[in-house]
């Protein structure tokens, strides 16, 4: 992958607005010709759990040497890729960037620490072309009870779906436990590809999940 492509600063990145970076980031992956033009290799996926406490290593916006924060959730972009290593696209890591999914997952994720129950991570994977046409916010989860910004929005205009709707961050963000896919079946891994909000998968089956999709 040339330097042109993985170069981090043709991307937009506004802090603490993770969804918006990622539908952004697919947009310019798509318009650049980088992946396919209408986003079919890219999966979205939202990180959270029950508590809306999920820790993840190596984020840009820790103070710690080993880059851990606890984040309430967390929204990256998988590239699955024919015949070769498929890549995670996290405008807020400081791995390389794009970072292969395996490496991302080992030590990003790290499935095999030993966390308590509350914070175990699960993964609302959503096909990148459902998500470009039905994803919509208009950032209210962004403004405090006085009605001012938590964190400096934007500059472009909210993102509206393409059916009209002006908010459905919630629905995408709300991730719990008891909606895990039991098993990484044919049927079920295919739903990705038609539910507008994807499927929910915990820690350990998402380098999985990847090895079972075709783009």
């Amino acid at each position: 992958m040339s330097s042109s492509v993985s170069d981090i600063s043709q991307f937009i990145h506004t802090p603490f607005y993770c969804e918006e970076n990622v539908y952004m980031l697919c947009k310019t992956l798509c318009t650049n010709g980088i992946v396919d033009a209408a986003g079919a290799d890219l999966f979205v996926v939202f990180i959270s759990n029950d508590k809306k406490q999920i820790p993840l290593w190596h984020q840009k916006a820790s103070k710690r040497a080993d880059g851990i924060i606890l984040w309430d959730y967390h929204v990256i972009c998988v590239q699955k890729r024919k015949g070769d290593t498929d890549l995670v696209w996290d405008l807020d890591s400081s791995l390389q960037f794009p970072c292969p999914l395996a490496m991302y997952a080992s030590e990003t994720i790290r499935p095999g620490a030993q966390l308590f129950p509350e914070y175990q991570r699960f993964f609302r994977v959503v096909h990148a072309p459902l998500f470009l046409r039905h994803f919509a916010s208009d950032r209210r989860h962004m403004k405090g009870p006085d009605g001012k910004w938590t964190a400096q929005p934007p500059t472009y205009e909210p993102i509206v779906a393409e059916d009209g709707t002006v908010h459905n961050l919630s629905e995408y963000m709300e991730i719990n436990s008891k909606d895990e896919i039991a098993s990484l079946s044919t049927e079920v891994t295919n739903e990705i590809f038609t539910r507008n909000l994807g499927i929910i998968v915990d820690e350990n089956k998402l380098v999985e999940l990847f090895s079972h999709l075709s783009s």
